[in-house]
């Protein structure tokens, strides 16, 4: 291995290591400070919502902040179905993509690994040191459509900011994505644990030991990256881009009546 996929490597391992070690640890932590109470019935309700919205928010951030530190490293993937969806649009080497699952899974299991170390074993029990798992009344086909669904909104933003060279927040991409990630684990927190990522799933189940219906967080996400990273290289970054039409206040020169006509 050359310096350049040791360096850009690093950067993955970096990212995926804040992602599970925040992630997943938030659920610990906060499963720790709250597991007096959880047993009265008066503040579950509380405890609930604040554990999602905190959840939501530590993954979202984690990977904002890192993607913003380190994507013109590495382009700031963090995830194998992102780095899939690089594959299978041919813009990145496959060499360097089979680095970077390397780098991802390491480092989500020596996440984990730490946070096993970390907390009590009580701790651990409940929450399966943060694997994601289905929610009640949700089935593994169910579940499987969910993660790939939450998936496809997160490549389709990678893709729509930080790839597309026409995108208007390019500059602010990892500020999208740690969003998308929110509003995602929002919605799909209490139903798949809205993983989105193979190497967030992998770390915890690993070192918990904890594989119920596992493949429901690799074939999701990756089914998921997939289609939205062929969807958006087709349909925008592909074919020729239309010239954009607006008023003047826009800033786009509008075109004349006959020339607008013109396809």
């Amino acid at each position: 291995m050359d310096f350049d996929p040791l360096r850009r490597g690093f950067a993955e391992f970096v990212g995926t290591f804040t992602l599970v070690f925040i992630g997943a640890g938030s659920i610990l932590a906060l499963t720790t400070l709250f597991q007096p109470a959880i047993s009265n019935s008066s503040v579950q309700g509380v405890y609930g919502g604040l554990t999602l919205v905190s959840v939501a928010l530590a993954h979202g951030l984690a990977i904002a902040v890192m993607a913003s530190a380190v994507g013109h490293i590495s382009g700031g993937h963090f995830n194998p179905a992102v780095t899939l969806g690089f594959v299978v649009t041919r813009r990145i080497a496959p060499s360097l993509a089979v680095v970077y699952w390397a780098m991802q899974l390491v480092a989500a299991t020596t996440a984990a690994g730490l946070l096993r170390w970390f907390f009590s074993e009580r701790t651990r029990q409940l929450t399966n040191l943060g694997a994601p798992g289905l929610g009640g009344g949700i089935d593994h086909w169910q579940g499987l459509v969910i993660e790939l669904i939450l998936t496809f909104f997160l490549v389709w933003v990678v893709f729509a900011t930080a790839v597309d060279p026409g995108g208007a927040f390019k500059s602010i991409a990892g500020l999208a994505i740690g969003l998308t990630i929110t509003l995602d684990v929002l919605m799909g927190g209490p139903l798949t644990g809205a993983a989105m990522n193979p190497a967030r799933a992998f770390g915890p189940e690993l070192i918990s030991r904890h594989w119920h219906d596992a493949w429901v967080w690799y074939a999701g996400p990756f089914a998921g990256g997939a289609l939205a990273a062929l969807a958006y290289e087709w349909l925008y970054l592909r074919p020729p881009a239309p010239i954009p039409v607006g008023p003047p206040e826009t800033g786009v020169i509008e075109p004349s009546a006959g020339d607008s006509a013109v396809s």
